[in-house]
């Protein structure tokens, strides 16, 4: 009697009967040609012996029935969970695939007897079924994948944004995306150009590979937010990004000490856009520190401290000569020889007195910009005291 594939009824009850020894050395044989697969642990170790004791089991109904290839094929990889795809490549599935393979060749001239011709080359036709079989797992395995990260990056993205920490979700969130031991991390933000959101993202994605940037990306309502890992240098690689941006200004916040930290600075950063209009003339892209004033103008409390933290006291502790000196050189409107007649000294001594402003407290007195700052800093600061 012959099944329908032409072989033997005996050859093929020969073969189902050596099912499990074949797999057993076919895993034996792994372990000893392949070191990663030495390296795996336990439970992917069973994952894999459970695989190929199904794919000797489908070869045989495959004997069998020469019908169903994808039923079949296919059937071989439902018997490992789909976390393996994650934790075996495609490439060392493949190298499996050509070791069961090889197991089953050496053993076919005891199995097969006159049918040897015959069952090699069905096991040829069945390992390239095989091999196809595998990468629909791993494809679907990516796109599965692909679309949960998108999710789970426009979660978040949002936690960026609204600053959310209910149940503290960023963490497991950041693990999952790969994120765990990213070091320093900026946000820069902007207008989303136009178009559906999900091409945005795949536009800044394309650009970020093309410049070997680790980054997330999300579209809230008319903003584009994207989180840069590790940048060298935050503007230039903000500027790199700028086609991603759709017109008007673009804010790069402050750098994050880490990941946990960004939720603060993308803050930082929304703010700065929010206010970066009452600015036409700002650089494209600006830092959120250049926008102080206008932050601190607007209601940003963090930014008014700035101002009078790191700009207002240092000018005091430095001296009260050089505080009178820049209030009476904003009030006579950056005139030089005006404020040396209001305060009786030389100009040079008032030319002095300004560049010692600039040292002390990083803003110059006679860059209009530097002048706007000051004069900001200067009403805070009386309004604190």
């Amino acid at each position: 009697m012959r099944v329908n594939s032409g072989l033997a009824v005996d050859t093929v009850r020969n073969i189902e009967q050596a099912t499990g020894r074949l797999a057993t050395q076919s895993v034996a044989r792994m372990d000893d040609e392949l070191p990663w697969f030495r390296k795996l642990p336990p439970d992917q170790r069973s994952w894999v012996t459970l695989v190929a004791q199904a794919g000797v089991q489908s070869f045989v109904d495959w004997l069998r029935t020469g019908d169903d290839v994808l039923r079949l094929t296919g059937g071989v990889f439902a018997a490992a969970p789909q976390a393996m795809a994650r934790s075996v490549t495609l490439q060392q599935t493949v190298e499996l695939i050509r070791q069961t393979i090889a197991v089953a060749e050496q053993n076919l001239p005891v199995l097969a007897g006159v049918d040897e011709a015959a069952v090699r080359e069905e096991l040829l036709r069945f390992s390239r079924e095989i091999a196809f079989a595998a990468a629909r797992v791993y494809a679907t395995a990516a796109e599965n994948r692909g679309s949960w990260d998108e999710r789970l990056e426009a979660l978040v993205i949002d936690n960026l944004v609204t600053g959310s920490v209910v149940g503290d979700p960023l963490p497991s969130r950041l693990a999952a995306l790969g994120w765990a031991e990213i070091g320093p991390t900026v946000t820069v933000v902007g207008n989303a150009p136009d178009g559906a959101p999900d091409v945005v993202l795949a536009s800044v994605h394309a650009r970020a590979r093309r410049l070997d940037l680790v980054v997330m990306a999300g579209v809230l309502t008319d903003r584009l937010v994207v989180v840069i890992g590790d940048p060298t240098d935050p503007l230039d690689v903000a500027a790199q990004l700028l086609p991603a941006f759709g017109t008007g200004p673009v804010v790069v916040g402050p750098v994050a000490a880490d990941i946990g930290d960004a939720a603060a600075r993308t803050q930082t950063a929304l703010s700065a856009l929010r206010v970066a209009p009452a600015w036409p003339g700002a650089p494209r892209p600006v830092a959120a520190e250049a926008l102080l004033p206008e932050r601190a103008l607007a209601g940003d409390e963090e930014a008014r401290a700035q101002l009078v933290e790191h700009v207002y006291r240092p000018l005091v502790a430095a001296g009260d000569v050089l505080v009178e000196t820049l209030a009476a050189f904003l009030d006579s409107g950056a005139a030089l020889e005006a404020t040396a007649r209001a305060l009786f000294v030389h100009a040079n001594t008032v030319r002095y007195r300004l560049r010692r402003v600039a040292e002390v407290c990083g803003e110059a007195p006679t860059d209009a910009r530097g002048a706007f700052t000051l004069r900001v800093a200067l009403v805070l600061g009386r309004l604190e005291q």
